[in-house]
């Protein structure tokens, strides 16, 4: 990997992305703050884009890549977009590697939001997790190290199977209603619709948490934390992010 001929222009405002761009300058990866000739490679915020298409800081990414040489490599997350057509990508949301680093971030955070709400130590609070994935798996770890008494909710038998294993209580997703009433702590990881107002507002003394990114709980007091690792530890997600494109600047010719 020849330094000489890289040049990074990052774009992207959050926290985690300034942090991602000092750990690369710390690196010895030429960064520049304008568009000029001389670009290789563009960052930009994980995820990148609005729900209306634009850059997360308002801008439109059409008019940045426009001030750039066409083969410049655009980094970033949930890089689908019509203006990107031509570009090599590396898109992390895409990225195994940082995916599963990322969910570890992501659990820990989700233990941050859940302890303020919560009026007794976790030991005291049975909790159930829906979904066997990676945040999943990465919540029931630190849970249980806590001394918290689990249950996962899981469609597929085999992610029943393999927690069950792992000494894990587990439910099919059919039988959540079932054993909500001993349930004081509540995690969602499923990105589609799970349990509604009827059945959740019955149980006020249930502390319930969505991380999905599609919202998979209704009810007057869901918590919705999405991009928790931005928001709790910019630094550490700065750093993940750093960290996978060096990853694919080493490995590859981009």
């Amino acid at each position: 990997m020849d330094l000489k001929h890289i040049l990074i222009y990052p774009v992207g405002t959050t926290d985690a992305c300034s942090h991602a761009a000092g750990c690369l300058e710390r690196d010895g990866f030429p960064l520049t703050d304008h568009p000029s000739p001389e670009v290789t490679h563009l960052m930009l915020d994980v995820p990148s884009f609005a729900s209306d298409g634009s850059l997360r800081n308002g801008g439109r990414l059409a008019d940045i890549l426009q001030m750039l040489p066409a083969g410049t490599t655009v980094f970033g997350g949930n890089l689908n977009h019509p203006a990107l057509a031509g570009h090599p990508v590396v898109d992390l949301l895409r990225d195994d590697e940082y995916l599963a680093k990322n969910a570890a971030v992501t659990a820990e955070c989700a233990l941050r939001v859940a302890y303020p709400l919560l009026p007794t130590v976790l030991p005291d609070n049975p909790a159930l997790v829906i979904g066997w994935g990676r945040i999943g798996k990465c919540l029931c770890k630190l849970l249980t190290a806590l001394g918290c008494p689990i249950t996962i909710a899981a469609r597929n038998p085999a992610d029943r199977a393999m927690a069950a294993a792992l000494g894990i209580a587990a439910v099919d997703i059919s039988q959540i209603p079932d054993i909500l009433p001993g349930i004081r702590l509540l995690f969602n990881t499923v990105p589609a619709p799970i349990l509604d107002a009827d059945i959740l507002d019955k149980y006020i003394r249930c502390v319930k948490i969505d991380l999905a990114s599609s919202p998979g709980l209704k009810g007057c007091d869901i918590v919705c934390a999405r991009g928790l690792p931005g928001q709790y530890a910019p630094e550490s997600s700065g750093r993940l992010i750093a960290q996978t494109i060096t990853r694919h600047l080493r490995e590859g010719s981009l």
